[in-house]
């Protein structure tokens, strides 16, 4: 049996600089299965992306998915990349297992939340409100720093991670605090703000139906340990539900140990894991 790729037309650039390209996997010449391989213009040129692997149903068990998926990662390292993900739904442990198997490792997952129940108020002593124009900019002025630090703690290489960082900044917030649909909140105790966090509307679902979304949750770390976290998620569904929306999205880093079990206590469920392996 010999495996192979054979594509199945020329490299799709895009504006973005993005790159992507299809494959037949073949099986001694004939088709079993299709790859579609590219790059992620959040990252950079040097970040891939297995897009999809498929192998017939007639074809399976017998090695090809793994030879296939072998036979991208050289292609990608002849288009110069370090660093590949895929994107595994939850509900899929079978890809999970194959993934792990070729020696990816779980870097991330997305989790969602049904909203029901009004949550709680603050409790006594802590208030919420409206962050200001002068805390945006503090908070701005090091966000870009703080994000990248993240992704490059995750193995990310430092020129991806603040490519990352940026363009999702730049993205999500093009007018700033004024931005639509996007509210930045503070918890006070006294004078003291002990967190924030930044909710808006987002479209990253299945359905591509909007959902609240929490880009940023974080408590000072003088000020950990006293369910402060707990208290700004509590305000991310109320504004969620201000908004009309009955469903609400994280992201969490895998290592995040504290945080992920915080989600799961509220009743976050996992939806997607994002998997990466260096090249």
């Amino acid at each position: 049996m010999t495996t192979t790729l054979r594509p199945t037309g020329p490299i799709d650039e895009g504006a973005d600089g993005a790159r992507t390209r299809t494959y037949d996997v073949c099986d001694n010449g004939r088709p079993v299965g299709a790859v579609e391989i590219g790059t992620d213009p959040r990252f950079g040129p040097t970040a891939a992306v297995l897009r999809s692997l498929r192998i017939d149903e007639a074809h399976r068990r017998r090695g090809r998915g793994t030879m296939a998926a072998l036979a991208t990662e050289e292609v990608l390292r002849g288009w110069g990349c370090t660093q590949v993900r895929l994107e595994v739904p939850a509900d899929d442990p079978a890809a999970r297992g194959f993934a792990a198997a070729l020696g990816y490792t779980a870097r991330s997952r997305n989790m969602l939340k049904e909203l029901g129940e009004p949550v709680p108020a603050p409790p006594a002593g802590l208030t919420a409100r409206p962050m200001t124009e002068r805390e945006f900019t503090v908070w701005m002025s090091t966000a870009v720093d703080t994000y990248t630090r993240e992704w490059s703690r995750r193995g990310v290489p430092e020129d991806q991670a603040r490519r990352k960082s940026e363009r999702d900044h730049a993205a999500l917030l093009p007018q700033g605090l004024a931005t639509e649909g996007t509210h930045f909140h503070v918890l006070v105790h006294g004078d003291d703000i002990v967190g924030h966090v930044w909710l808006a509307r987002h479209r990253e679902t299945p359905r591509h139906d909007p959902i609240g979304y929490v880009f940023d949750v974080e408590v000072r770390e003088d000020r950990r340990g006293h369910g402060h976290g707990r208290t700004l998620l509590h305000l991310a569904e109320d504004l969620t539900r201000r908004e009309g929306l009955d469903r609400l999205g994280l992201h969490v880093f895998e290592s995040n140990t504290p945080a992920l079990r915080l989600y799961q206590s509220l009743g976050y469920a996992t939806t997607r894991y994002n998997l990466a392996k260096t090249l």
